[in-house]
C-alpha cells in the first residue's frame, strides 16, 4: 500500500464516521476532554482544510479553531479529503509544507495528518457508537510512524497528547495506537 493509499483509506473511513453522526449525538462527550462530538467534527473538517492547503502549497489564512460545519459537514470533509490526496499526488514528498506553525518537512506533516484522523476517527467512532472501521494494517502503519514522530515533549498536563496508556504488544494495532495517544482502548469496548 502506498503512503497516498494508505492516507486515502483513513480518511474515506473517517469522512463515512463524520456523515454517520446524527444530529442528537452532538453534545454527547468523546474522549478528548476538551471536545463534544460537534467540536471534534468541526475540528476534523476544520484542521483537513489546513492540512489540504499545505499539501497544495498554499496558506491557510483562517483560525481552523474556529471552524463550524454547515449542513453537510460530511461534505465539507470530502471535499477536503480529495484535495488533500490531490495535492500530496501533484506534489510529492520532498518538499516543506506549510501548516499552521510554519514550514515542516513533508513526511512529518504527511504522518502527522495520519495520526489526526485515524486518532480522532476512533475518537468520533467511540463517542457515537460506530464501529471502528480502520484495518489492522492501517493501525500498526500509522503506529509505526507516531512512534517517531511524536516527541514526549508533546505528553502530559496541557499538551496535546496524553501520557501513553500501557497496551499488551499483542493487542490490535488500533488498541496499540489508541493507547500511544493516550487513549483507553477499552473505551471502544461496550461495558
Amino acid at each position: 500500500m502506498s503512503d497516498v493509499e494508505l492516507l486515502a483509506g483513513i480518511l474515506s473511513k473517517t469522512g463515512d464516521l463524520v456523515e454517520g453522526v446524527r444530529p442528537d449525538q452532538l453534545s454527547l462527550p468523546t474522549t478528548c476532554e476538551t471536545y463534544d462530538v460537534e467540536a471534534l467534527r468541526n475540528h476534523l473538517v476544520g484542521w483537513l482544510q489546513v492540512f489540504e492547503a499545505g499539501s497544495e502549497g498554499r496558506a491557510y489564512e483562517a483560525d481552523p479553531a474556529a471552524h463550524v460545519c454547515g449542513d453537510d459537514p460530511a461534505g465539507e470533509f470530502r471535499a477536503a479529503a480529495q484535495g488533500l490526496l490531490a495535492g500530496w499526488r501533484r506534489h510529492g514528498f520532498d518538499r516543506r509544507v506549510r501548516v499552521r506553525e510554519g514550514e515542516l518537512p513533508a513526511p512529518m506533516v504527511f504522518d502527522m495528518t495520519l495520526m489526526e484522523y485515524l486518532g480522532h476517527g476512533w475518537d468520533l467512532a467511540v463517542a457515537t457508537g460506530q464501529e471502528v472501521p480502520f484495518t489492522e494494517e492501517e493501525g500498526a502503519q500509522v503506529l509505526a510512524r507516531a512512534r517517531v514522530t511524536l516527541p514526549p515533549r508533546f505528553r502530559g498536563e496541557g499538551q496535546a497528547f496524553g501520557e501513553i496508556v500501557p497496551v499488551p504488544e499483542d493487542a490490535p494495532a488500533m488498541d496499540r495506537f489508541v493507547g500511544f495517544l493516550g487513549r483507553d482502548p477499552r473505551a471502544a469496548r461496550p461495558s
